[in-house]
């Protein structure tokens, strides 16, 4: 019978340097989409914030610290990355569980920013988009949430399908701006 070994979404692909800039791979404990049933998104906050330190977030917004992040994903739904989702929540949220199913990366450093302009469609500067700050749009062809996680550092999340693409153009990008300094 075939041994079959566990690998993560970007193994073997991060961390990439290019100037003053890294992009990692970060590894939550689990992902889970959390999303609250009609009128109970109160007692989800409520439930979230006893059991894993952090409150619901509100649109395009991110809850939390490292380790333990609520991330707005779209209406109706977030992702809770790293501690565990308290099973009795499924009463008031229908839970699932979407760990192997994204890869999770820190872009960070001394001109971010210009990498994520060359990529995505919104403005993404400090006076606009601040720490806490969450997205839905565009890594060139393939959707992303970005969040924006200190000064010059994002979280990008994408499917796990498209983890080489991802780093590919976040890779070319990153030397790109590198290349201007």
């Amino acid at each position: 019978m075939a041994e079959l070994i566990a690998k993560t979404p970007a193994e073997g692909l991060l961390p990439v340097t290019a100037g003053t800039m890294t992009l990692t791979e970060i590894l939550p404990a689990c992902v889970t989409s959390v999303a609250p049933f009609k009128g109970h998104e109160k007692a989800v906050s409520a439930a979230l914030k006893a059991a894993c330190g952090m409150a619901l977030p509100g649109l395009n917004r991110a809850t939390g610290k490292d380790g333990a992040r609520a991330v707005w994903m779209g209406q109706g739904q977030v992702f809770v990355l790293g501690p565990d989702v308290p099973a009795d929540l499924s009463q008031y949220a229908a839970l699932t569980d979407q760990s192997d199913g994204w890869v999770v990366m820190r872009l960070q450093g001394a001109g971010a920013e210009d990498v994520l302009a060359r990529l995505a469609p919104i403005d993404l500067r400090a006076t606009v988009f601040k720490r806490g700050h969450t997205a839905r749009t565009t890594l060139l062809h393939m959707m992303m949430s970005v969040t924006r996680s200190g000064a010059n550092s994002f979280d990008i999340m994408v499917m796990r399908s498209f983890a080489v693409t991802a780093v590919h153009d976040l890779t070319i990008a990153m030397k790109s701006v590198a290349a201007r300094e």
